[in-house]
């Protein structure tokens, strides 16, 4: 048994972890394409093959293939102009990617709580802090609504309130490609959409994201950002400062695979899910993150809170036990709010008695979520955390 901090772990079973890549033989296909061809730079045919099928599965006008979500939400702020000492509102209920880029641009984020029916940017606090800007006289120039593992945001009142500021949403769909609200795809709802293909994620390209939107002009300029904004020349010619953010082929190559299998990955890890619950329901302190009843989450995680009413069992205490037969948790996301980076920036919450986020930080976790979760390790899971229960509750 080896200690690393508090955790202490052992080597005498195959490790579980939260989330990792699940490939298949598609992937291998279009790589041995790339290959073959020697498409293998940041240029080819397959990149727009994976842009044309990201924007036909999202249902927007188009897509561009980036190197990382992150760099996506970059973008997306250049290219709606936000810049120095412009307000940002963002989901404060998100990993810290959401945030960082409002910062490469010298704007000033806002943070926005959740609210509890889907862990997701509440409307009310949203509407509190417009109120607030509006008599400040200075209204933020956009909006990350940021969904959160798997499930989207209640678009509606937060667009509503957003329209009646005129205030452009970008909307960060980082963990809930594939999800949808009344119908329609995840991502898709803002002036821009954002989604990662990071190794954790529902289908992966190694490292990469993408940036969707039905304005094709945005788009445009955020391609010829993302290429180090060379002018059309013979020469390279640069009028503008631009960034080295495409995706390349290759990993376009594995995205083409991946996107064949989304839905095949989304009924997997809501199965997971669905045994989660079946499972573990009857335990009492614990509640599963809610369903919003508006569309379809992906359960891209398996999240859930402890109620410290039922039980004085602290979710750390289960990460660690669980870590000692090498199984992988994780607690909720730690609000931006509450990050030291982002502490001395303006933060609503839910209600003036209520903040959702310190809540849900304080009493969640994730449990192994995979695609490729089999159930034998699933139960693995299960099992230990009954034991977890019964032995420390």
């Amino acid at each position: 048994m080896k200690e690393r901090g508090r955790i202490l772990v052992t080597k005498n079973y195959s490790r579980i972890h939260l989330s990792p890549p699940h490939l298949g033989s598609n992937e291998r296909h279009y790589v041995e394409e790339a290959f073959s061809t020697n498409w293998i730079a940041p240029v080819g045919p397959l990149i727009q093959t994976f842009e044309k099928e990201i924007s036909r599965y999202a249902g927007t006008a188009g897509a561009v293939a980036l190197q990382s979500g992150t760099a996506a939400l970059h973008l997306a702020l250049q290219v709606l102009d936000v810049g120095q000492r412009d307000i940002v509102f963002c989901s404060t209920l998100t990993f810290v990617a959401s945030a960082n880029p409002i910062i490469y641009q010298g704007a000033i984020p806002v943070f926005i709580d959740s609210e509890p029916d889907s862990w997701n940017m509440s409307p009310a606090a949203l509407q509190r802090a417009f109120g607030h800007f509006e008599h400040k006289g200075h209204l933020p120039k956009a909006v990350i609504i940021v969904n959160l593992y798997g499930q989207s945001a209640d678009m509606d009142p937060l667009l509503a309130i957003c329209n009646k500021y005129g205030v452009p949403v970008i909307e960060d769909a980082a963990e809930s490609l594939g999800a949808t609200y009344k119908g329609k795809a995840s991502g898709t709802f803002g002036k821009l959409g954002v989604f990662s293909f990071n190794g954790n994620k529902i289908i992966t390209t190694s490292g990469g994201g993408a940036l969707v939107s039905d304005d094709c002009e945005l788009l445009d300029r955020a391609r010829f950002l993302a290429t180090q904004a060379r002018d059309p020349a013979v020469h390279y010619e640069h009028r503008h400062m631009g960034y080295n953010y495409r995706l390349s082929n290759v990993l376009a190559a594995i995205g083409v695979g991946q996107l064949e299998v989304l839905e095949e990955r989304i009924q997997a890890r809501r199965m997971v899910f669905d045994r989660y619950l079946k499972a573990l329901s009857s335990v009492q302190g614990i509640e599963f993150m809610p369903e919003a009843p508006y569309g379809r989450s992906t359960r891209w995680l398996t999240a859930l809170t402890v109620n410290i009413s039922w039980t004085s069992l602290k979710p750390m205490q289960i990460i660690e036990s669980l870590a000692e037969i090498d199984i992988e948790s994780r607690p909720v996301w730690k609000p931006m709010h509450l990050q030291p980076l982002y502490k001395d920036y303006d933060y609503y919450p839910h209600s003036i008695d209520e903040s959702v986020s310190d809540r849900l930080f304080a009493s969640g976790l994730c449990l192994p979520s995979g695609s490729s979760l089999s159930e034998e390790d699933q139960l693995r899971v299960i099992d230990r955390l009954n034991s977890i229960f019964n032995r420390l509750s």
